[in-house]
């Protein structure tokens, strides 16, 4: 082997790290606290999974998992397909790629470039579903010989690779002197792996995650409920069942942003930053500007960018796809949540978890409504207690317990906005959610169904008509 050329690496696998950390100016104006972007998209193959990929092949090497001739099989949004193809292509093994169907085209075709095979599977089914592609890419390592899955849902050397490449690199770049962590919510291996590494380093330093309205986490941090996920648009975040690669125990705070914030930061950030990323980096900015907008004094934030925006120009950069999906919806008058809480006529009504089942019958008839709130003893909302749950305790129990606590009715078959989710996007909730939890600073503000959003448009479209007669 000749001898290597002065500045030359000997492959491309060589490349992967060492990516800047840049100050946000523009986009951070209006806030005190100082915001840093770890660009990950900097990496070879484009995005932070370069350092997954190459971990995950290096682990499965030495513990004999996958050899010569192989083939690497992956359920993937995507980058992580990416990063286990590029370095495939240098070790020689073959790669099958599951994706959902949301995924942009962009995406399937930088992996086919690779040489990969990809099977598109749907997103709106159950990850338990046979057509999920959870459950494809299982099938097709029983059916492949010589397959390793390479599973980075529940792969310990997913969160391994951030805590012996990216913290160990974020903390020499910045001698630890940063406050606030902050990164979106997806197999959680960032947010594990570099919050342990400078949890370990630095206590006080404050993990937080960022997630998508629609994804289970939010609700699960909060409540220590397993809500029903529903679909949402942004790729690469949030998830629909909770990924043993992710430590939750290592957050200290988690942020809620929707599709419409996550977009349209990320045209910002390329438009006033210069910086060309992916829709889940605008997700992470977008949850480190709320955040910031919440502490009492300056902190310094850094967040980690997954990916770049070449991946997604056929869908957050395209005004009519945009415009399409109503992110670039030009009828603002529309409207926000806190519009509707504000013509609704009748106050929030909640119970406590102590609440017999007697008493939540007498509220529920004196009311004239058909589920509640209950509330935990901080005030926070734990859950919800509808009709139909203590219809079938009663029919089960013959009516004969009437004094038991509510606590064992509670369900989770709602989901939670913030007052400032727009009615587009509310509209896409309830094809999924019968009931939608109103949220802001940890706090019920409101509970919504969907005649109340008949009733809001309802009324919209009547004052319309009169307006033009």
């Amino acid at each position: 082997m000749p001898k290597l050329m002065p500045g030359a690496v000997p492959s491309i696998i060589e490349a992967i790290g060492s990516t800047p950390i840049v100050r946000l100016n523009a986009v951070t104006a209006d806030i005190e606290s100082e915001i840093y972007v770890k660009v990950e998209y900097m990496n070879p193959a484009g995005s932070m999974k370069d350092r997954v990929g190459l971990n995950i092949i290096r682990d499965a090497e030495e513990r004999g998992m996958l050899g010569p001739g192989g083939t690497i099989i992956e359920a993937t949004s995507g980058n992580t397909g990416a990063g286990l193809a590029m370095v495939a292509a240098i070790r020689g093994y073959k790669c099958i790629f599951v994706m959902p169907d949301k995924m942009s085209q962009e995406k399937v075709s930088a992996l086919r470039a690779y040489g990969a095979k990809v099977v598109i599977c749907p997103t709106a089914v159950e990850p338990s579903d046979p057509r999920s592609y959870y459950s494809v890419a299982k099938r097709l390592v029983e059916e492949t010989p010589g397959a390793f899955y390479a599973n980075q849902y529940h792969n310990p050397a997913n969160p391994e690779a951030h805590y012996v490449s990216t913290g160990p690199e974020i903390w020499d770049q910045t001698k630890g002197e940063f406050d606030v962590f902050a990164s979106g919510m997806g197999t959680g291996g960032t947010l594990s792996g570099c919050g342990r590494y400078f949890k370990e380093r630095k206590p006080e330093i404050q993990i937080v995650g960022v997630d998508p309205v629609g994804s289970l986490y939010y609700e699960y941090v909060k409540t220590g409920r397993m809500t029903k996920a529903f679909s949402y648009y942004v790729e690469g975040i949030g998830e629909d069942f909770l990924p043993s690669t992710m430590n939750l125990d290592i957050l200290d705070d988690i942020v809620q942003v929707d599709d419409r914030e996550c977009f349209m930061m990320t045209r910002e950030l390329v438009r006033r930053e210069g910086i060309f990323c992916g829709g889940s980096c605008g997700a992470a900015v977008m949850g480190a500007i709320k955040y910031a907008r919440s502490l009492d004094e300056p902190k310094r934030i850094l967040v980690l960018l997954p990916d770049n925006a070449q991946k997604y120009l056929s869908k957050i950069f395209n005004d009519d796809w945009m415009r399409s999906n109503g992110f670039l919806d030009e009828r603002e008058n529309e409207g926000t949540v806190a519009h509707i809480l504000k013509r609704k006529p009748q106050k929030l009504i909640t119970i406590d978890a102590a609440t017999t089942v007697r008493d939540a019958v007498a509220t529920l008839k004196s009311h004239g409504i058909s589920q509640l709130p209950v509330l935990d003893e901080d005030g926070r909302h734990c859950g919800i207690v509808a009709e139909i749950d203590l219809l079938n305790f009663l029919v089960e129990h013959e009516g004969s317990a009437l004094d038991t606590p509510i606590a064992d009715l509670i369900e989770s078959d709602y989901a939670t906005v913030t007052p400032h989710t727009r009615i587009t996007l509310l509209k896409r909730i309830f094809n999924d959610a019968k009931v939608v939890l109103v949220t802001e600073n940890n706090r019920l503000r409101g509970l919504l169904t969907k005649i109340d959003l008949i009733d809001y448009l309802a009324r919209d479209a009547a004052a319309g008509s009169k307006g033009k007669e």
